[in-house]
């Protein structure tokens, strides 16, 4: 099955989310609704890097491990972590203990609490497009892994001193966060 699905509640929902209740709640809640807001997007960011090679359950299920690890994702207080943390972090079993990306979402706090308020979000959204270009897709199999959008927004963040925000990682973000809605025609949690 590549389409929607009617769920035991009989709601049609993208196949994905049914495999797990947190996904069920994840994708009517969260995925694909419009995140604003500096350290709302740098969490989504850090979490979506940390996903990269794993499935997205595990991620998922640690959100709360991460937040507490990482100081509720508040880029100020990240940025003043040190080496100290980055080897408390090392030994959190809360989290994934990725030595590359846990100095990624610490050096990226770095870089970000540099910036005037605000800016990330702007750079973010600035890279959404125009959803009367982008039709609902129809099967799992119309949902891209990477986008022109994706690419030029992977570049930008790297050019901005970013780490781990390749183009498949920008683009789970902008899912994520609502820039695009990859919800299936059909799903109960499409906005459009």
């Amino acid at each position: 099955m590549s389409g929607v699905v009617a769920g035991p509640d009989g709601a049609l929902r993208c196949p994905w989310a049914l495999s797990t209740e947190d996904y069920v709640a994840y994708h009517d809640k969260e995925w694909g609704r419009p995140v604003h807001g500096d350290d709302a997007l740098y969490e989504r960011l850090s979490l979506e890097a940390f996903q990269s090679g794993l499935s997205w359950i595990t991620i998922l299920r640690r959100r709360e491990g991460f937040r507490a690890a990482f100081a509720g994702f508040r880029v100020a207080e990240v940025a003043a972590f040190t080496e100290d943390d980055e080897k408390r972090l090392l030994a959190d079993a809360g989290i994934i203990r990725n030595r590359a990306k846990i100095a990624a979402t610490v050096a990226n706090a770095k870089v970000l609490a540099d910036w005037p308020p605000g800016e990330l979000d702007t750079l973010i959204w600035s890279h959404a497009p125009d959803p009367a270009t982008r039709p609902a897709p129809k099967e799992l199999g119309d949902v891209p892994a990477v986008t022109d959008e994706s690419t030029a927004l992977s570049k930008a963040l790297k050019k901005r001193g970013l780490r781990f925000v390749g183009p498949t990682t920008a683009y789970a973000l902008m899912q994520a966060c609502g820039l695009v809605d990859d919800h299936l025609a059909g799903c109960v949690a499409r906005r459009s």
